[in-house]
């Protein structure tokens, strides 16, 4: 049995739960998501939990169990307290700004890189050199964060890019390092 798929998902206060078929609704304090689960997997509330059980020991249903109860969690977790992902801006005249709904960035380009935030994702610009990203649902957080990112990822040579925070950039030596003849 799935470690995972067999804990239950605790509803806290002020977070409904409903279910149709497949499909399951979860509205809290910041919002509503609706997501569209596999047929196969059993999604049941039973008082303050949401509970995930499979029909068979079959190799899709064991894969599935965990995987349908970490979504139905994030869900859960997503509506009351979102989730936010930071990412450090890092080298000599990179700096980030926010105008509006935009997020302006200066990455050595010949061009500034506007980047709007939509109604799922808000981006904040605290200082020049960071910017978090946050949202009601998880993989839409993760996902923005990614393609923000892509825009200067961090090179292996003066690590100058954007990075998660924490994210470690193992550096490389450069041409003169290998060794002169």
């Amino acid at each position: 049995m799935s470690r995972i798929g067999r804990k239950p998902v605790n509803i806290p206060a002020g977070v409904e739960v409903s279910i149709h078929g497949s499909e399951v609704t979860v509205k809290g304090p910041k919002g509503s998501l609706t997501q569209t689960f596999n047929p196969r997997m059993n999604i049941q509330v039973e008082g303050s939990e949401v509970l995930v059980t499979r029909p068979d020991d079959e190799k899709t249903s064991r894969a599935l169990h965990g995987l349908t109860r970490t979504l139905v969690h994030n869900m859960v977790v997503g509506v009351t307290e979102g989730f936010s992902k930071t990412l450090e801006v890092q080298g000599v005249g990179y700096r980030v700004q926010k105008q509006g709904k935009d997020l302006v960035m200066n990455l050595g380009y010949s061009h500034q890189v506007i980047v709007s935030d939509n109604e799922d994702i808000k981006i904040d610009a605290p200082n020049p050199n960071t910017i978090v990203i946050s949202g009601i649902d998880k993989q839409k957080v993760g996902q923005f964060a990614a393609e923000v990112r892509g825009k200067r990822p961090p090179e292996p040579y003066k690590g100058k890019g954007i990075r998660y925070q924490g994210e470690y950039v193992r550096h490389k030596e450069g041409k003169a390092g290998k060794g002169a003849k």
